[in-house]
């Protein structure tokens, strides 16, 4: 598929298919592209919790859920993914490398970076798992961990306490599924978003 039609075929679903399992060569292929994602320093701080097994995912709805809360259709919908990808950040390999010689802060000091780089660089790469889902013939959607739950999700499947919960990638063949409401909103065109020298100068 042309990488302008993989962009522009990209959405959030929601419902998938239960009874269809993501092949594992496929989400192979994708995680082969989400570690070109680009990274300060070519630090690579992200790893990638592959949950395919129906324990597995069953434990991440347990641990992410409220447990007196009522299901809603969004969270009906995306239980049924029959696999999910938990993009974790490793602030410490940006750390370590930026105190190494070539970058030399040696301080470790999180003050100095502008912004969370190693978010910034694993929502990069979650972004190349979404785009080759696509290519892939599938269907995903990027969501969140509640703060109040990363530390039990981290600490259900074993991963560093260190470790964040940028996001998680539901993946799967599309089911039957309402179009989010949000989208009424229109998308920004360049002419308002892209600025020429000067901010409020439109890039057209």
């Amino acid at each position: 598929m042309e990488y302008s039609d993989v962009v522009r075929r990209r959405r959030m679903v929601r419902a998938y298919d239960p009874e269809r399992p993501v092949p594992r060569d496929a989400l192979l292929r994708m995680l082969d592209l989400a570690v070109r994602a680009p990274s300060a320093g070519f630090s690579q701080g992200w790893d990638f919790l592959v949950l395919t097994a129906p324990a597995d995912r069953d434990l991440f709805w347990q641990v992410t859920s409220d447990p007196d809360a009522e299901p809603d259709a969004w969270l009906t919908g995306m239980r049924s993914a029959p696999a999910l990808v938990l993009c974790l950040s490793d602030p410490n390999r940006y750390l370590d490398r930026y105190a190494e010689p070539d970058k030399g802060w040696a301080d470790r000091d999180v003050a100095r970076w502008p912004v969370p780089y190693w978010d910034v660089d694993t929502g990069m790469a979650a972004l190349l798992v979404l785009l080759s889902a696509v290519d892939e013939g599938l269907a995903g959607c990027f969501f969140g961990v509640p703060p109040e739950h990363q530390a039990a999700t981290l600490a259900a499947f074993g991963a560093p306490p260190d470790r964040r919960v940028v996001g998680v990638c539901s993946l799967g063949y599309a089911a039957a599924d309402r179009r989010s409401p949000s989208l009424r909103r229109g998308r920004r065109p360049v002419a308002e978003v892209a600025h020429d020298g000067r901010y409020a100068v439109p890039f057209v």
